[in-house]
């Protein structure tokens, strides 16, 4: 669901962002598409290192971390006249959404990290143990 949310806040600053002024093609045209584009990407990313935690959470929290960006070019574009207080609070609640869902996916991680029976998983090794141990003689 966050991964489809993601698609479309990223589809719709990308029609919003169509009627910039051409100066800022390589600014904040760019910056805010290539932010919101990060949030699914990293959504993705995520997904497919569930079976590692540690991952999942990293991935995700980048993700969220793509949506706060995002938040803040919508503001500048918001400051600069290039969208309305409508489009800019109806965008942004868009990115509070999303961020909730992902905040909520970090929290609730081992949901999302159930090993699954058929699933190789890599043993724990020793030897970060062992080199500890080592430097402490």
């Amino acid at each position: 669901m966050v991964y489809r949310k993601s698609r479309s806040l990223a589809r719709e600053l990308f029609l919003a962002s169509r009627a910039f002024p051409r100066e800022e093609s390589f600014a904040l045209t760019d910056q805010l598409r290539r932010s919101s584009r990060s949030i699914g990407a990293q959504v993705a990313e995520a997904w497919a290192k569930r079976k590692y935690p540690r991952h999942f959470v990293s991935k995700s929290s980048d993700a969220d971390g793509g949506q706060l960006e995002t938040q803040h070019w919508l503001t500048v574009a918001f400051d600069c006249g290039y969208l309305t207080a409508e489009e800019t609070r109806r965008l942004g609640e868009m990115c509070v959404e999303i961020g909730q869902m992902l905040g909520s996916m970090i929290s609730k991680a081992d949901q999302f990290c159930q090993p699954e029976p058929d699933r190789l998983h890599e043993p724990t090794s020793g030897y970060h143990i062992g080199a500890a141990a080592h430097l402490t003689d």
